[in-house]
Parts: structure tokens; sequence; C-alpha cells
């Protein structure tokens, strides 16, 4: 008996691991796809098919083969606790359900960047962009800090860390494109709808 619930125990194990793994290789990439996107813009506006494909492929390529390498490194060797499993599996439910509403808003197209490099598409204001301007990386913060709750080590948190921190980098550039893109508007909204929170920390 003692051996089967071993097994069981390292089976689930394996499964938060590789839990943790996925969402690891979905969201490590981000940044460095829309680092190769938004700085150069204009190049890519004159090789539209070749931009995705390329920022795509690369991203995600170099990230797979990162975290294949050091995953012994980044990912636990021990199980979480009972706490981390469930605050960890609502987090990277939150960011499953956020994708799913935020795709079905806005589209395939407009997710991956087809209106920044086409300088095409309407302000989103309404649905989840009512409520904060970016749905879409705030879930993304929340699915990185559940997969380092379920089977991080310290060296993920600390990836988790230098990742929170470009990604605010680039969260920065497209605010500034989007400023560009649809002027006052978007001042307005950005002045009106918090970032990340339904709610000000601070008034204004």
């Amino acid at each position: 008996m003692a051996r089967k619930h071993l097994r069981y125990f390292d089976a689930m194990f394996r499964i938060l691991r590789a839990l943790a793994g996925l969402v690891l290789f979905a969201e490590l990439p981000v940044p460095l796809y829309w680092l190769i996107l938004h700085p150069s813009a204009g190049f890519w506006r004159r090789h539209l098919r070749a931009a995705f494909w390329i920022a795509g492929l690369g991203s995600w390529t170099v990230g797979g083969v990162l975290l294949f390498l050091y995953r012994e490194e980044l990912l636990a060797s021990t199980p979480p606790r009972a706490w981390q499993i469930a605050v960890g599996f609502s987090l990277i439910a939150v960011e499953f359900f956020t994708f799913l509403l935020v795709e079905r808003q806005l589209g395939t197209r407009r997710l991956v960047g087809h209106a920044e490099l086409t300088r095409g598409g309407e302000l989103e204001t309404s649905g989840l962009y009512s409520r904060i301007r970016h749905p879409r990386y705030a879930a993304m913060f929340c699915a990185m800090l559940g997969a380092c709750l379920i089977g991080g080590t310290p060296r993920l948190w600390l990836v988790a860390a230098v990742w929170w921190l470009v990604q605010l980098g680039v969260i920065a550039l497209e605010e500034r494109e989007m400023m560009c893109r649809f002027g006052p508007a978007y001042a307005e909204y950005r002045r009106r709808v918090p970032a990340f929170l339904p709610f000000r920390l601070r008034p204004r």
C-alpha cells in the first residue's frame, strides 16, 4: 500500500512539474517576441507575413531550448505544499480563462500584433478592457506566479522577476505605440482605466 501511495504522489508531482514547464514554455518567450517586433516595426511592415513566423518561431525555439537545457535548475525536485498547489492552480486557471475571453474579444490576429504592424484596428475599451488596460499581461503575470508556486526553484523565481521587469518594458513600448496610433483617445483611456488591476492603489 505504501509503495502504491508513493507511486501516486510521484505521478502527481510529475504532472505538476510538467504543468509548470508548459506554462514556462508558453510565457517566457513572450517578451522576446515583442522585442523582435516592436522596435523594428517599420521594417516588419514591409515583410508582414515573415514577421510573425520569424518572431514566433525564433522566440519559442530559443525559449524551448533554454528551458529544456536548464529544466533541472528551474523546476523543483521536491513536491510543493498543498497551499502552493491550490494557489498555483488558481492563478494558472485565471490566465487560461482570461486568454479565452481576450481571444474571443480581440481575435487571434490582434493578439499576435497584426494591428501594431499594419497600424489598423480600433481602440478596444469594452469587456475586460473597460476594467484594465492589459488583461492579457496581467493574466500572464498570474500564470508565471502560479508556475513558480507549483514547480519553481529559487532560480526560477529569479528568472520570473527578470521576466516581469522585461515584460514591463515591453508594455511601455506597446503603450507608446498605442499613443502614436490613437493619440488623445488613448491618453484619455489610460487616464481613466488602470493598467493591471480593476482599481487604483492610490487615487490620481
